[in-house]
């Protein structure tokens, strides 16, 4: 069939060159709109919900909110895990879904189930979906600064609600723009209770005075003179003079009371939960931008910067919008860096095509060819939606040299055909169609093992399957497409290109010292083929000493190209603390030479894809471009040396990736690689349990830093009613806690509606009736009957010790264990820790530990690896067996993977890389290739015994050993060309990317360094171990002469 193809494509010239020509303009427009980021979006499926309740401490939000929605998500189809945070007035839901489930139908399906529980949850407690974004949707960040100081923080945070939030939304591909720092506006009420005790006025009557002296009303309209009036009774409340003079009633003597006359009003600050902070100069007012699921990241981000430009001729004079972090510059670094490993790679390829085979034009055939199949793999990409990425691009790499053989091997032999016929023009096309119908067959089918055998990376799941099947998809297009070339278009190209003079092989200098190198120690080889089987045992032997000692990681971190600073601090921070915190640190930070700008958030944006405490501080540090660092700087010592210069008392720092790090949070929920977590039922217990552990592991060989949560360590002052004593005076505990909810806590009755801008009035006690407990407990009373008393008389008032917010998964309380680890890898590092913590830890009944982090990841990509790795093998085996038919050979190619293992595991020991996902994939790689060389090297050895058989039995003759050996000799000696091609084509195909330096590198230099290293020992043995073995096989039906 292969072979009618290749006739075929070579009388139709026309047809082909054609569909060549249709096909470059198809791919030309694929690489054009393909859309572009820097990594593949590894974030779960997930669905949040994020509902607030306003001025609620952490555990009643728990019990009245996030429980019920907690329990309710768990029987929503496909959700894994569901995850709950409460907060102070916030609860998060986040139901993490499985691999396989659309998006937007996780969605709907959250709906449903929330729809069922909603009408049970608080009146006031309103749960709404999050965006549809992901974790990897944070995409662009910008600060907003007065440089002038004419406009205030609230003057700020208004541009940014009102104005530029709205007109960022408009833009394709943007979710939401989140605000984040800043003062909310706010109209504040102060009522004086000793005013509201003299006038007699209970504190729900001036709530509702508020409320009715706030609104407007249309009343139809009127016809006057032939033309219509619209009615409309104006009310809104739009100043402090407005609110001031609300009425409340009449007092003895007829005169009008007014709200001035037992309040103060005024505007104030909302109470903020996050605060932003720009290069340590003082608080600034950020905004987010979220990136919806599935889109273009790079034309987003391109389209904000856009609209951000049209609307700074908006905003006032001195303000102004500085970019705190922006994805775009690690995108195109990423993938420029790529592109240019390569084309650097097509250099090299090039160049070995020439030497080897000493013709300018028979190596024009082999460049074109490359173009063409990369060109395929992007239309395939552009067709199925994947971006291109470092992974995708990585997978065109990695497939290069191996793309190139199918040309080769074709070449070769057409030069081979030459040498024994000349070509004339009569003749060309069939010379052309016989030299490539004889290698055809065998090519298209070793081709197809490499690109079958990558088929198990399809198989990978969860993190490392979304990471890893964009290089896998576009490794086996562009391996398809060359296979499908390789019977195609090459023929027709040979035809066109390979003319003139051509340099036979044994005239070309270095194929002579090719030959001249190899021969002796064939020869050697073949004089004692036993020895030579059992020297590459022993080398298998010690090929494989290195493998325990080196470590594993899930995947190498990659070098994001800006940093960010996540230390812990201790629970029960206050807002003021923090933001001193907070400028301090980044002051720091920003001295440092390699810094260009440092944003420091503390607390949440307006948005439910932030779920951090007032404790959590992120600080986004972007960094300048690597030319501007100082001599020998690298990202490693920079964290090293901001470690060095920002030490806290109470901080545990954390120098992390950013996406890498929201990635992690949202999964896992754990910020560092390892992290353990505690469940159980009562939250002591559980910080008791952390407490133990942070003491354990800081003894444990590697630990950088451990920090247990404090799940117990927030303050509350606890106003605990007395019912007897609250009954005395007819009071129940709803008219006790409305006073302490609204006095103390203050509550936001209505709003205020100025043009298109929206301002809160709240409601509550002036501060110094509220300030300590002692205050508290004198807070005034009004009884139903008119008595007055203190809030002592029905309660008592003390400060204890509580959660400072609850975290629970699957509806079980958690406390978390976050474990930084430095000079060892992941894998052994646990290993070790775990028997330490099984040894030391006393586990009370109903508590459960479980690792997390990176390492949960890493023993799930194990798991699938121990069988997708024999199904590789499998598979090589079962298309072995269809060409060759013959078990013995199978066997004998199939001895060539233990061998390239020798030296993919010594270079990984010399590089001291670790075992990784990337480095399996390498693995699986490796596979496919080296058996193409042992595919090559068998199939001419067959040839030369066949030929060598044939003449014999023609002459009448008995086989000998001596003949043997020969025959032997002939198919290796002659073949090493195209064998050392392959290999060497192959080999120096993937160093551009095994010493790339770019963004991505370390990902895809793991993926390489198998590969080459595995290469290398394979050449080498194959050439040398292939035909002893194959000599000793033959040699059982030979006679000894």
């Amino acid at each position: 069939m292969i072979k009618s193809v290749i006739r075929w494509s070579v009388s139709n010239r026309f047809f082909v060159l054609l569909a060549t020509l249709i096909l470059v303009g198809v791919g030309a427009f694929a690489v054009k709109n393909t859309p572009v980021d820097a990594l593949p979006d590894l974030s779960d499926v997930q669905v949040i919900i994020k509902t607030s309740y306003p001025g609620q401490a952490p555990q009643v939000v728990e019990d009245q909110v996030t429980y019920p929605l907690t329990t309710a998500m768990l029987s929503v189809p496909g959700a894994k895990t569901v995850r709950g945070y409460s907060f102070f007035g916030d609860s998060y839901v986040y139901v993490i879904f499985d691999e396989d489930t659309d998006a937007y139908w996780a969605r709907s399906r959250v709906l449903e189930y929330l729809s069922q529980v909603a009408p049970t949850l608080p009146s006031n407690a309103r749960p709404q979906l999050g965006p549809d974004a992901t974790g990897v949707g944070w995409v662009y960040l910008y600060a907003l600064v007065d440089r002038t100081g004419n406009h205030n923080l609230s003057e700020l945070r208004s541009m940014q609600d009102w104005f530029l939030k709205y007109e960022l939304q408009t833009v394709e591909g943007v979710s939401e723009v989140a605000a984040l720092g800043g003062m909310v506006k706010q109209y504040q009420v102060k009522v004086d209770p000793e005013k509201l005790r003299a006038f007699d006025i209970p504190l729900a009557h001036i709530q509702n005075a508020i409320q009715r002296g706030n609104q407007e009303v249309g009343a139809s309209v009127v016809e006057m003179a032939e033309a219509e009036y619209m009615v409309r009774a104006s009310g809104y409340i739009d100043g402090v003079s407005d609110l001031e003079s609300i009425p409340l009633g009449v007092d003895e003597n007829g005169t009008p009371l007014l709200l001035k006359d037992v309040a103060d009003v005024g505007v104030g600050p909302q109470m903020r939960r996050g605060i932003a902070e720009l290069n340590g100069e003082g608080e600034a007012v950020g905004g987010i931008v979220v990136m919806r699921f599935g889109e273009n990241a790079q034309k987003t981000i391109d389209g904000v910067k856009q609209k951000l430009e049209e609307l700074k001729s908006g905003l006032p004079e001195g303000v102004d919008i500085v970019t705190v972090y922006d994805r775009s510059g690690l995108i195109s670094d990423a993938v420029e860096s790529l592109w240019k490993s390569l084309i650097e790679e097509l250099a090299i390829v090039a160049f070995i095509c020439v030497i080897f085979l000493f013709h300018v034009r028979s190596s024009l055939v082999a460049v074109i060819s490359l173009p063409l199949g990369i060109l395929t793999a992007f239309i395939v990409m552009y067709w199925q939606g994947i971006n291109a990425n470092i992974m995708s691009l990585g997978g065109i790499a990695i497939a290069i040299g191996a793309m190139l053989d199918g040309a080769i091997v074709m070449i070769e032999n057409m030069h081979k055909h030459m040498e024994k016929t000349p070509l004339t023009a009569e003749n060309r096309w069939r010379v052309v169609a016989a030299s490539a119908s004889e290698v055809g067959p065998a090519l298209f089918f070793s081709l197809l093992i490499i690109t079958v055998s990558f088929m198990p990376v399809f198989t990978l799941e969860a993190q490392e399957g979304r990471m890893f099947s964009p290089l896998a998809f576009t490794k086996t297009y562009a391996m398809a497409a060359s296979a499908a070339l390789a019977v195609t278009v090459i023929p027709v190209l040979m035809g066109y290109f390979i003319r003139g003079k051509v340099t036979p092989e044994g005239k070309n200098p270095l194929n002579r010292l090719l030959i001249a190198g190899y021969k002796p120690l064939l020869k050697g080889i073949l004089k004692y083929p036993k020895t030579a089987v059992v020297g590459a045992l022993v080398i298998l032997a010690v090929g494989v000493w290195p493998i325990d000692k080196i470590g594993s990681e899930f995947i190498p971190d990659l070098d994001e190209g800006d940093l960010m600073y996540m230390p812990t601090t201790y629970p029960g921070l206050s807002i003021g603390k923090a933001r001193e915190l907070l400028q301090q640190t980044d002051k720091l930070i920003k001295t440092v030479p390699e810094v260009k700008t440092v944003f420091g958030k503390i607390g949440r944006a307006d948005t439910a894809t932030d779920p951090a405490p007032l404790t959590m501080i992120e600080t986004f540090i972007q960094l300048k471009p690597k030319d501007q660092w100082r001599d020998g700087m690298t990202t490693e010592k920079l964290k090293k040396e901001l470690d060095a210069l920002v030490k806290f008392p109470g901080l545990t720092n954390a120098w992390v990736y950013p996406i890498k790090t929201r990635i992690d949070m949202l999964s896992t929920g754990i910020k560092t690689p390892v992290g353990i977590k505690v469940a159980g039922a009562d939250l002591n217990e559980i910080q008791t349990i952390g407490q133990q552990l942070e003491a354990i592991l800081d003894d444990v060989d590697g630990t950088a830093s451990v920090y247990s949560e404090r799940v117990a360590g927030g303050r509350y002052v606890k106003v605990d009613i007395e019912r007897e004593q609250a009954a005395r005076y007819g009071l129940n505990i709803e008219d006790v806690q409305q006073v302490v909810a609204t006095a103390i806590g203050g509550m936001n009755v209505s709003e205020t509606i100025e043009g298109l801008e929206r301002y809160p009035i709240n409601l509550r006690y002036p501060q110094d009736y509220r300030d300590s407990p002692e205050e508290l407990k004198k807070l005034p009373l009004v009884t139903p009957n008119g008595q007055r008393i203190s809030l002592a008389d029905v309660a008592d008032v003390y400060v204890e010790l509580g959660p400072p917010a609850i975290k629970s998964e699957n509806a079980r309380l958690n406390g978390w264990t976050f474990v930084d680890i430095e000079g060892v890898d992941v894998g052994t590092y646990v290993e070790k820790a775990m028997k330490v913590v099984e040894q030391e830890l006393e586990l009370p009944a109903g508590y459960s530990v479980t690792w997390s982090g990176q390492y949960e990841y890493m023993e799930r990509a194990k798991e699938k690896l121990t069988y997708v790795i024999p199904l590789t093998l499998a598979i090589i085996i079962v298309l072995l067996y269809m060409n060759f038919r013959n078990a013995t050979e199978i066997a004998i190619i199939l001895g060539t993977l233990p061998l390239a293992l020798v030296g993919s595991i010594w270079l990984m020991y010399l590089l001291d890389y670790n075992f990784s996902v990337a480095v399996a994939v390498g693995f699986i790689a490796l596979a496919g290739v080296t058996v193409e060389i042992g595919i090559l090297m068998l199939t001419y050895l067959n040839q030369s015994y066949n030929e060598y058989e044939k003449s014999q039995l023609e002459h009448g003759k008995a086989l000998t050993k001596d003949g043997l050996s020969l025959a032997v000799m002939e198919g290796a000696g002659l073949r090493v060309r195209p064998v050392m091609m392959t290999a060497v084509s192959t080999i120096a195909g993937l160093l551009p990317i095994m010493f790339s330096t770019g963004t991505g590198a370390e990902v895809v230099s793991r993926i390489a360094a198998p590969m080459v290293g595995g290469m290398i020992s394979a050449v080498i043995l194959t050439l040398l171990v292939l035909p002893a073995v194959y000599y000793l096989w033959r040699g059982q039906k030979v006679k000894r002469v």
